[in-house]
């Protein structure tokens, strides 16, 4: 028989008389629990263009909002081609504004980011 705190963040304190083993594993088999009734987030993908058409964004953006209503990760990807990469504010701007949009349904989990020819950004839903 162990002494075990149970509640040590309320006063006073809670403390039991258990077999520790006992409460170790029950607790590791309570958590195991929750982490199978815990919906797997898939990571989504939007892909647009620096200039793209304003009908052509507002499709898209409901895209997201659909992924994220469904709790899912959504990766915002700029593409640029050819000579659009001197335009990257462009891409930049294009990205503040898709946040703007999402803001009640999601947070940035990532910051802007170039990898190679695409600006990336990562949202996570609230």
């Amino acid at each position: 028989m162990d002494l075990v705190e149970i509640s040590p963040n309320i006063q006073p304190p809670v403390c039991k008389l258990i077999d520790f083993k006992k409460f170790k594993y029950t607790e590791s088999k309570k958590e195991r629990e929750g982490r199978k009734n815990i919906k797997n987030s898939e990571l989504k993908e939007i892909r647009l263009s620096p200039f793209i058409g304003e009908h052509d964004l507002t499709t898209q953006l409901n895209k997201a909002k659909a992924f994220l209503k469904d709790s899912h990760r959504v990766r915002v990807t700029v593409k640029f081609a050819g000579r659009q990469m001197t335009k990257t504010e462009f891409g930049r701007k294009l990205l503040d504004r898709v946040l703007e949009e999402l803001k009640d349904l999601a947070k940035k989990e990532r910051e802007v980011k170039m990898e190679g020819r695409q600006m990336v950004m990562f949202v996570s839903p609230l």
